[in-house]
């Protein structure tokens, strides 16, 4: 019975161990997956409002070009105003551009030259600086406006330059030209968790909260575009080294620690730029795992209060079915031991029952013993009668009397007839048998009674008063009873042997 048990604790183990992996492994995967898309969701909702800061002052600085041509002033210096009225533009191209947050306002005459600056008056001064090579200015000068990424020659960092032409296209006379930088974006961003980055279609890094990808690419520079780029002067002599950061598959991307980000990008409207936020998954996954053995733990804990429930109610019906087993055998024991003590108690009775029996057999024997003495003479006395009769009989059938020959004939058989119940009742008081219950007149009980205590009753000259003739009938054995009123009847006759007038009663 031990190596089952044995075997069936050990499948339970084997069975509790493997679906703890199942759990562990499905909690993780569920984990896992539940973290990687609430993160792509947070990653999303934070690429979006950030897209959205963009496009808001990108359109609060394209329209400031669309404002500013419409001065008096800068009308009037590209016309070859006095220098009253440049100084007056810088003045004002230098509040806006503080008002804003712009780095640079400037005003290109249609030649190129920069004649009109919110710089005017600091060392980095744009006046005076010839333009017509950069392709905001070409383009503004022959399309109304255009818009241009680079980075700035003084400066040295990146912007979007937004050109617009003042002047019909018949007869343009100059361009005003607006940068917006991103830093200050890039100084918002770095307080969002993860890295954001401004990539341009080449794959080209143009801001990123991670100050060491500027002007990394994200993607191979070909040698044709490596040339254009250097040729145009736009990012001046940034190498444009392959960014640290590498996309993976499943809108993954692999940081330079080698850990994994989750990759989301959005598109800046109006524009060719898209920003690209990351966020590694690192804490998520973490997160995660805990999560995930924070539910095997709680799942095993079902499963030990479930299988703690089982085992508890197998026991229970194991520990009742041993009591059962145990109370059937204590009563079937139980039983035997009644079934023998009331075979015993039989037995005993039986043998009782026999010996009360051979104690009143014996006991009739005896008081038919002394009965018997008494009988003789109710018996002799008739026998006599008969032989005179059958004498007489004889004497009158010879003398032809046959009347007095049947009437001794009658007298004979009428004492044959009492010599006969006398013997019967002799025989059926002295048979050994059981004694049969059934309704029994009392005239008869009586009757059977006096046939055998009546002579010795006469003989002692005791007076016996019996109860007078009845319908009576009573439910006894007639020998018991027979018995009994004998044993009553000869002790009361010895009882009054010595008596003077002797009397002896009995009433029912």
């Amino acid at each position: 019975m031990k190596l089952p048990s044995k075997i069936a604790k050990l499948a339970l183990v084997s069975l509790a161990f493997l679906l703890s992996l199942g759990v562990w492994f499905s909690a993780g995967l569920w984990a896992e997956r539940g973290a990687l898309d609430r993160l792509r969701e947070d990653a999303t909702l934070i690429a979006r409002q950030q897209t959205r800061l963009i496009d808001s002052e990108l359109a609060k600085f394209r329209l400031l070009p669309v404002v500013l041509k419409e001065y008096s002033d800068l009308r009037d210096v590209l016309a070859g105003g006095s220098r009253d009225a440049t100084a007056r533009l810088n003045q004002k191209l230098e509040l806006v551009a503080y008002q804003i947050g712009s780095p640079i306002i400037y005003v290109i005459a249609r030649d190129g030259t920069v004649i009109a600056s919110s710089n005017a008056n600091t060392p980095e001064s744009f006046v005076g600086r010839n333009y017509d090579f950069r392709p905001y200015f070409k383009g503004a000068m022959a399309a109304g406006s255009a818009e241009y990424y680079a980075i700035g020659d003084l400066s040295g960092r990146f912007g979007l330059f937004l050109a617009q032409r003042i002047g019909d296209q018949a007869d343009p006379v100059g361009v005003v030209v607006i940068k917006f930088e991103f830093h200050r974006l890039v100084q918002t961003w770095s307080n969002d968790p993860g890295q954001t980055f401004v990539v341009d279609p080449r794959g080209i890094i143009l801001a990123s909260t991670d100050k060491f990808e500027d002007l990394r690419s994200f993607q191979p520079i070909t040698t044709t575009e490596r040339a254009q780029i250097i040729k145009s002067g736009q990012f001046n002599a940034a190498d444009m080294k392959p960014s640290n950061y590498r996309f993976a598959p499943e809108g993954m991307m692999i940081d330079p620690s080698g850990g994994y980000s989750i990759a989301v990008d959005e598109p800046i409207a109006g524009t060719a730029l898209k920003l690209v936020h990351i966020e590694p998954t690192g804490p998520a996954l973490r997160a995660a795992n805990d999560l995930a053995r924070l539910v095997t733990v709680a799942a095993m804990l079902v499963f030990v209060i479930i299988a703690g429930a089982i085992y508890w109610r197998v026991s229970r019906a194991a520990r009742a079915a041993a009591y059962r087993t145990e109370l059937e055998s204590a009563v079937e024991e139980r039983t035997a031991a009644l079934s023998a003590e009331m075979a015993e108690r039989e037995l005993a009775d039986k043998r009782f029952r026999d010996a009360r029996e051979e104690l009143a057999q014996a006991n009739r024997l005896a008081s038919l013993g002394s009965i018997t003495a008494g009988l003789v003479h109710e018996i002799n006395q008739p026998v006599a009668t008969i032989r005179t009769l059958a004498e007489n009989a004889q004497h009158h059938l010879a003398n032809g009397k046959l009347d007095k020959v049947a009437s001794n004939l009658s007298t004979s058989v009428e004492l044959t007839a009492r010599i006969g119940s006398i013997t019967q009742e002799m025989r059926r008081f002295a048979r050994r048998r059981s004694g049969i219950v059934r309704p029994l007149p009392l005239n008869e009980l009586v009757d059977g009674t006096m046939l055998l205590m009546g002579d010795r009753f006469r003989n002692a000259n005791v007076r016996l008063d019996i109860p007078e003739r009845s319908d009576m009938v009573i439910l006894a054995c007639r020998i018991r009873s027979e018995q009994v009123l004998v044993n009553l009847l000869q002790n009361a006759l010895d009882a009054v042997a010595t008596s003077h007038n002797p009397r002896v009663a009995f009433s029912v």
